[in-house]
């Protein structure tokens, strides 16, 4: 009897491997002809079965080869981390090449059994060995197919069960395109700690966020919500969440930024709710940085708090994208909120053509096989099971493949977008009558945290701006605003590559009330700058001339009180240099790459 380890590990590759009864390789093999009905002591039987056997003892082999990656990657030299790169690449390579053998003979048992005569056309023809040179596309394939082909009976009813990952079922679920994505992410924003998370893709932000707080949220529980948070979450957890008649989540608005103001904050919270937690949970959900200012909150801090106490947090990211913060990357687990959410929508994807959205958490609470279980998290509780795979809202391929190819460029648009927003926030700042609400600037309220949680204190491109001490009439203001266009685009998104304003209070958070609004910082004034890519010159130029054609004519002189056109040139000049020094200083020393 082989080594019933051995054997285990190589049953995955058979058609009966829940029920076989093997006991060695050769079993195995022997088993899988009979499960075909194949003749073992004809000619194709002796070859299959050597065929089969060879698979079932390279099962063996790779899974010694990952053992051994395991045990000695972290000690590996340089040199030999690429030789056993490009080796595992080319054996990559040789499985392809033994499947496009089997190509020609396997079309040609099939030709001969779908005769095509006049009109009595057969089926067309079976494409699953023509997908083969798709494995080494350079770009991610994007797999259009709502289907999947089902290997065996076994095999499928595990995959149905979250037992086999290389069984797709229905593209409504899981999508080799839409993995990849999630793969992308999570490299992304998890860095070294990549392989606790998983994500999970859907068709728009607000999709995700719906999915996680339906995942974690049960009825009449508390949540802490940072205040200022996207409109459509407004929306959402005060019209569905918190109705009686649904949810009835009792919401708790934390108006603060730092770790201090939110320990005060919920300890006045779990005062107020004593009584019902002893039966309900309390969570907190967080939007850093946060819309419409960009303000950012000490995520780390306020995490370490809702930690002592076991209480989960959510985090939408979108405005910090993994460039600017990557708060799952704290070596203190504590520090990291339990799940990340990011609109790809937004600067991740940046073309502004695709809708889509993304949940990242730990693996556990992300996904189980059916009937496990991990730190007492049963796998009917993990977001797959209980919302991803009942609610559809995935996100097809199309999409995933825009979102994977605006990642390319992800870096180079947010360091352009940081100097277009410092240049722009500090030229605003100098005019006397405009009131810029911008972190970017070192005087404000938010500077500090700013500081310390982004890369290299680098600020959220997304800021608001206010003529509220110029006493503007509604129609004078009105007219300034509508003449932004061309050079500022009048549209309801940000992180696109060209330059976004609008009015808050006419769209994103028209649902909040006028007090609502009010406590939020919105004024009938407040403009929502989402900076682009553009060249930043162009915009200051367009915005000067559009207040002297609309402004100066209310208020004499009002677009005297910019700075010099030299004063803003010098200006450009210095803190692209800044940037461009912080980026690339940064970067590893060639020591560092070309030595461990």
């Amino acid at each position: 009897m082989e080594n019933e380890q051995q054997v285990n590990q190589a049953k995955l590759l058979s058609p009966r491997r829940n029920t076989t009864e093997a006991v060695s390789i050769d079993e195995l093999a022997q088993e899988q002809l009979a499960h075909f009905g194949i003749e073992p002591h004809s000619e194709y039987g002796k070859a299959l079965f050597a065929t089969a056997k060879h698979l079932y003892l390279a099962q063996l082999d790779v899974n010694r080869l990952w053992t051994i990656t395991n045990e000695t990657l972290d000690g590996l030299s340089k040199e030999n981390k690429l030789a056993y790169f490009n080796a595992k690449k080319f054996l990559s390579f040789q499985i392809a090449k033994i499947l496009d053998t089997l190509q020609n003979p396997f079309r040609a048992t099939y030709q001969s059994m779908t005769q095509q005569s006049g009109s009595q056309v057969s089926k067309s023809h079976y494409p699953l060995f023509d997908n083969i040179p798709a494995l080494f596309s350079a770009t991610p394939v994007i797999v259009r197919t709502a289907t999947y082909v089902y290997a065996c009976t076994e095999w499928v009813d595990d995959a149905f069960h979250g037992k086999e990952f290389t069984h797709q079922i229905y593209s409504r679920l899981l999508n080799p395109t839409n993995i990849s994505l999630a793969n992308a992410i999570v490299d992304l924003e998890a860095g070294p700690y990549s392989a606790d998370y998983l994500a999970w893709n859907f068709n728009s932000g607000m999709a995700a966020i719906d999915a996680l707080l339906s995942n974690v949220l049960s009825h009449s529980d508390i949540l802490i919500v940072s205040r200022n948070v996207y409109g459509g979450v407004y929306q959402l957890l005060h019209d569905y969440f918190a109705r009686e008649n649904r949810m009835n989540i009792h919401l708790e608005w934390f108006d603060g930024y730092s770790a201090e103001e939110f320990s005060d904050f919920i300890k006045q919270v779990k005062s107020k709710h004593k009584t019902s937690l002893k039966t309900q949970n309390l969570h907190v959900y967080l939007e850093s940085p946060c819309n419409p200012h960009g303000y950012v909150l000490d995520v780390a801090g306020i995490c370490e708090i809702a930690h002592r106490e076991n209480h989960l947090v959510m985090l939408d990211a979108t405005l910090a994208t993994p460039i600017l913060h990557q708060p799952l990357q704290q070596k203190d687990k504590s520090k990291r909120p339990d799940y990340v959410v990011h609109s790809y929508t937004k600067d991740i994807c940046g073309t502004g053509a695709t809708t889509a959205g993304v949940v990242i958490g730990e693996g556990f609470r992300m996904f189980q096989p059916k009937g496990s279980g991990v730190n007492g998290f049963d796998w009917s509780r993990t977001m797959f099971w209980d919302v991803y795979y009942i609610k559809g809202a995935f996100l097809d391929s199309e999409k995933a493949f825009d979102v994977l190819s605006g990642m390319k460029t992800l870096e180079q648009r947010i360091m352009n977008k940081v100097i277009n927003t410092q240049v722009f926030s500090r030229f605003l700042e100098a005019h006397p009558l405009f009131n810029v609400n911008s972190h970017a600037l070192p005087n404000h309220p938010n500077a500090a945290l700013r500081k310390n949680q982004m890369r290299h204190g680098w600020p959220c491109a997304l800021f608001t701006i206010d003529l509220e001490k110029a006493g503007l009439t509604r129609e004078a203001f009105v007219r300034f605003f509508d003449a932004l266009e061309p050079a500022f685009s009048h549209q309801v998104s940000i992180g696109q590559n060209n330059t976004i304003i609008l009015c808050p209070a006419l769209t994103s958070h028209s649902e909040l009330s006028t007090a609502e609004q009010q406590k939020a910082g919105i004024h009938p004034t407040t403009m929502r700058i989402a900076m682009g890519t553009d060249n930043v010159k162009q915009l200051m130029a367009h915005l000067i001339n559009s207040a002297k054609l609309h402004i100066d004519p209310c208020i004499a002189n009002f677009s005297q009180q910019f700075m010099s056109l030299e004063e803003i040139d010098n200006l450009h000049m210095e803190i692209c240099m800044q940037v461009c020094r912080q980026h690339y200083g940064s970067g590893p020393k060639m020591h560092g790459l070309v030595h461990q």
